[in-house]
C-alpha cells in the first residue's frame, strides 16, 4: 500500500499536499482500492469557499457514491479537466494523475494526519 510521506492525509482517506498557500487534495490509494472502479468524479464546488470537513464533490464507482471531504478549509481555486473524460486516473495514479481539486487555504488545517498515523489508522 502506498502511503507517500509527503503527504498528509485525512480520516477521510483524502490526501493533501501542501505548497504555500495552495493545497492540492485527492483520495488515497487505499480509498481508491476500498471505491473499486471508478466511474466518475462530480465536483461542482469550483471557485466556492468550502469549510474543513465539508463535502466538495462525489465521486462514483461501479460499487458506490462516496462523498469527498474538505481537508482544509479554502476556496476551490482549481478541478481536474482531466477526470471528466478520464475517472479511472484515480485508480490508476491516486497521487498523481489522478489529484481531484486544488485549493487556496482560507485558514490553518487542523486534524491532519501523517503518513504514520494514517498507516496506522488504515492498519497497514
Amino acid at each position: 500500500m502506498n502511503v507517500p510521506e509527503s503527504l498528509q492525509y485525512t480520516k477521510d482517506h483524502e490526501w493533501i499536499k501542501i505548497e504555500g498557500n495552495i493545497a492540492t487534495v485527492g483520495i488515497t490509494e487505499f480509498a481508491q482500492g476500498e471505491l473499486g472502479d471508478i466511474v466518475y468524479v462530480d465536483i461542482t464546488t469550483l471557485g466556492q469557499a468550502v469549510a474543513q470537513h465539508d463535502v466538495f464533490g462525489t465521486v462514483e464507482a461501479v460499487k458506490t457514491v462516496s462523498d469527498l471531504y474538505m481537508p482544509v478549509p479554502g476556496k476551490v481555486a482549481e478541478v481536474n479537466k482531466t477526470l471528466e473524460a478520464n475517472p479511472e486516473k484515480v485508480n490508476e495514479d491516486p497521487y498523481g494523475a489522478g489529484w481531484m481539486i486544488k485549493v487556496e487555504l482560507s485558514g490553518k488545517p487542523e486534524g491532519l494526519l501523517s503518513a504514520a498515523q494514517y498507516k496506522e489508522l488504515i492498519g497497514k
